[in-house]
């Protein structure tokens, strides 16, 4: 999928796509990425604090990890996203 199209998508959409493949692929590398990116996310969208007690606490972390579809972080992390889906392919 051409990058023009990927754009047009909803976050959520980008965010489940991205995450499939990586699952399918077993890409560890691409969900990893997405874990490292979270605190920087956070303060992208404005949770400074949030993100600075993310690194600091592990279960927290994970579950931004499930929440990295949603709201200012998953606009956050969406060029991310669209990135791994145009390198990658969206198969």
């Amino acid at each position: 999928m051409a990058r023009a199209e990927l754009e047009t998508l909803s976050t959520k959409e980008l965010h489940d796509r991205a995450v499939a493949r990586a699952e399918r692929h077993l890409d560890v590398g691409f969900l990893w990425s997405l874990v490292k990116a979270l605190p920087i996310a956070e303060e992208v969208a404005g949770h400074d604090e949030h993100g600075k007690i993310d690194i600091a606490r592990p279960l927290a972390l994970l579950n931004d990890f499930f929440k990295a579809d949603e709201g200012e972080l998953g606009e956050a992390l969406r060029p991310l996203y669209v990135d791994y889906l145009e390198e990658q392919g969206d198969d």
